[in-house]
């Protein structure tokens, strides 16, 4: 009797949980899969006729390239990222715990404040005879203002500065889980400083690493709005032009299958992710 409601209170208490994941997740997944089949309307809407002309459309040239583009840009920034995140993560983790206190609240601080206002700070840093450029100036590195707003290394800057913090967390969150003893006794059957590193701290750290290239790629691939603040109409991303199918062409099933695309992608990387992590997982309890 006791099992019986104890499972009928487990089954209540999950019930809010699955409403919300089939309402919010499942369903606008399955309308999105099914609105990319549809053709568009010649005034508004769609039509309801089954076609594969909205995948066709992504093989254009135009689109491909946009795809080639956004993939090349996810990938610089998350290699930027790794090397910028992952040893602020590993020395973060080593500090006191009144330091790794301080560093978090330094990390956590940016995120009180809304990321267009940020990104608009960073308008001020790039434009002609900004901070930047008087500080450059002054040094004597150049001699006249750069022209660095609205380019491809402004883009590049905003979409680091925007996700370096998930790679921070990410990192930190493994490292400081991880058993030390086992670096101390690398080191102590005569392993190097490095040789330890890449035999035990690295192979430990991994999946928070690898969990850091999940938040930082799979986003990179459709921040649009950092590629419209701060590269203008220059820095072209795949979530640009379905930002301009849904608002201005209204080519809602085009927009659909460019999403479905994006998020099979994304799903690969995650796949990936997870058999990479439980062979991770194996090694270690084998």
């Amino acid at each position: 009797m006791k099992n019986k409601n104890s499972s009928k209170m487990s089954l209540a208490m999950l019930a809010p949980i699955y409403i919300f994941t089939i309402a919010f997740v499942a369903l606008p997944i399955i309308y999105m899969f099914v609105l990319s089949f549809l053709k568009q309307a010649e005034s508004w809407g769609v039509v309801y006729e089954f076609t594969f002309k909205n995948y066709l459309d992504i093989l254009e040239p135009i689109y491909l390239t946009t795809f080639i583009e956004s993939f090349k840009l996810a990938v610089l920034t998350t290699l930027l990222v790794i090397i910028i995140g992952y040893p602020f993560g590993y020395f973060m983790a080593k500090l006191s715990a009144k330091w790794r206190g301080r560093m978090m609240l330094l990390l956590m601080v940016p995120f009180w404040t809304n990321s267009l206002i940020r990104l608009y700070g960073w308008i001020i840093i790039f434009r002609a005879n900004g901070p930047l450029d008087k500080i450059l100036m002054f040094l004597g590195i150049t001699q006249e203002p750069l022209k660095l707003l609205y380019t491809y290394p402004a883009v590049v800057v905003g979409m680091v500065y925007a996700l370096v913090p998930f790679m921070i967390l990410a990192v930190y969150s493994s490292v400081e889980k991880m058993d030390w003893s086992l670096v101390e006794a690398s080191r102590d059957l005569g392993a190097s400083a490095f040789e330890a590193f890449r035999t035990v701290t690295l192979p430990l750290t991994l999946p928070g690493l690898l969990s850091g290239i999940i938040l930082t790629f799979v986003p990179s691939m459709g921040l649009f709005f950092i590629a419209d603040i701060l590269g203008g109409n220059k820095v072209v991303l795949v979530g640009n032009v379905i930002q301009e199918q849904l608002m201005k062409a209204h080519n809602w099933p085009f927009a659909a299958a460019l999403a479905v695309i994006l998020m099979l992608m994304t799903s690969i990387l995650i796949y990936t992710y997870r058999k990479i992590t439980k062979v991770n997982e194996l090694e270690g309890i084998l």
